[in-house]
């Protein structure tokens, strides 16, 4: 009978586990944090919608359009001030008709831990209002971006572990 009952509790200790693991896992623990910080996760989940998903896809999968994908990859951005600020920077963002600051934090938090995933790195912090208000007032301008980008991009490859295929607007599949 104790046999049994041993047996019992190692198989639901080891069915368990996978979710033990994802609880103890710092880049797990990461995203929930990142999405913890959203103080209206239906409403940043909306505005992404309304605001991004027209070209980057509702889920972060922008092909056929010639713009970056951003599933499993936009958290690589967050690695350095640098590529965290250019993410804001970046026109349609920093232009956004979301005028409230922390809603637009909300919704980048949503885009880069929700969206990008597994592409955020262990310790990454997400946006704040204040963050987002400051780097508004430094928008790029069409003229500069494609030139930003390719700088941010190689510094996520270098510094913050991004694969080579970063350097591409699409996920290899």
């Amino acid at each position: 009978m104790r046999r049994i009952v041993l047996a019992g509790l190692v198989a639901a200790l080891a069915a368990l586990a996978p979710t033990l693991a994802a609880k103890t896992d710092p880049r797990a623990e990461t995203i929930a944090h990142g999405l913890a910080a959203m103080t209206d996760p239906d409403l940043a989940r909306a505005d992404y919608v309304e605001h991004c998903a027209g070209c980057h896809g509702v889920q972060g999968i922008s092909a056929p359009a010639k713009l970056p994908e951003l599933r499993g990859r936009v958290g690589y951005m967050m690695c350095t001030p640098a590529t965290r600020s250019y993410l804001l920077r970046l026109p349609n963002i920093a232009k956004s008709r979301l005028s409230d600051n922390q809603q637009l934090a909300d919704m980048l938090n949503f885009m880069v831990f929700g969206i990008g995933g597994e592409s955020v790195l262990p310790g990454t912090q997400p946006f704040t209002a204040a963050e987002v208000g400051y780097e508004r007032q430094f928008a790029l301008t069409s003229a500069s971006l494609v030139a930003e980008r390719k700088r941010h991009v190689e510094t996520a490859i270098h510094e913050c572990g991004a694969p080579a295929s970063f350097r591409d607007f699409y996920k290899p599949r």
